[in-house]
């Protein structure tokens, strides 16, 4: 290990444990890149080789041996105590974090095991060295603070032939979002305030997301794209939330953005709504 690299973990109730010298000393960590992929492929009948479908990565289990320091062995012994406690793995998924210089990734993981402390030459009156294991379910690593860009805002109007004259205002706005990550990310789009049947668009891809529903003054839209969290909720001003759903025009793709630069839009048929973009790139390494 680098003497400036060290871990820390929160558990699922907020209490965290650093491994960055005293009383617990960061000894070795391994797992920090190396995943198992799962490559995906397709056969026909009489055809030589496959076809590749997909590449799908395996959890990321992260091994960290560390060393338990105390000024005699009582104290040794309520340090183990108390950190095999944090990491109990029936609190369920905490977040790890890996901090070396100026680079602080995290994910969700939870402790395969009760730290395991062994005996005989790897312990001593002051000291003691210990194993944990760490699976992460998704393997991806992801920036601590995400990013938050808004869009800004312009109006166009647009006049039909009707048999009086009237004419439609309609808000929007684009912009280039820069994934500078390793993977595609989700993305959490808030529209915030009055607006009408808003819709966001990947204009790389066409794809969007258009909820048809009036948001009145004072109330929030929000939308996720989470694979496993999938979400469409409007906030009220006291801070209700109220499921969205059912709203969601039915060509509507919950889209990630891509690694690169992505074109996005948004565009609402009424209202003025702050529109805001946010996400954290993933990374498979660090």
């Amino acid at each position: 290990m680098f003497v400036d690299e060290l871990i820390e973990f929160t558990n699922a109730r907020g209490v965290t444990v650093k491994l960055d010298g005293e009383p617990f000393g960061l000894v070795s960590v391994e797992g920090l890149g190396d995943v198992a992929a799962d490559v995906q492929q397709q056969k026909a009948p009489y055809q030589d080789g496959t076809d590749f479908v997909d590449t799908v990565l395996e959890p990321r289990y992260i091994s960290v041996e560390f060393i338990v320091r105390g000024d005699d062995y009582d104290e040794i012994k309520h340090h183990r105590a108390y950190l095999s406690g944090v990491l109990n793995p029936k609190l369920g998924l905490g977040t790890l974090r890996y901090i070396s210089g100026d680079v602080v990734r995290e994910l969700k993981a939870v402790a395969e095991s009760v730290p395991a402390f062994p005996d005989m030459e790897a312990r001593g009156e002051r000291w003691q060295r210990g194993l944990v294991m760490f699976v992460a379910p998704n393997p991806y690593w992801q920036d601590v603070n995400p990013t938050n860009i808004k869009l800004e805002d312009y109006v166009a109007n647009f006049s039909f032939p009707f048999s009086f004259p009237v004419t439609f205002s309609i808000r929007g706005d684009s912009r280039t979002v820069v994934n500078s990550g390793h993977a595609p990310t989700p993305i959490k789009v808030t529209f915030r305030g009055d607006s009408v049947n808003p819709k966001i668009t990947k204009n790389n891809t066409g794809e969007f997301i258009k909820v048809n529903r009036t948001i009145p003054e004072g109330y929030s839209l929000v939308i996720t794209t989470d694979f496993n969290n999938k979400s469409v909720k409007i906030i009220a001003p006291d801070g209700v939330e109220s499921n969205a759903m059912g709203y969601i025009d039915l060509d509507s793709t919950f889209f990630s953005l891509d690694v690169g630069e992505n074109h996005l839009s948004f565009i609402t048929e009424g209202g003025k709504p702050e529109v805001f973009i946010e996400y954290r790139n993933l990374f498979i390494g660090v």
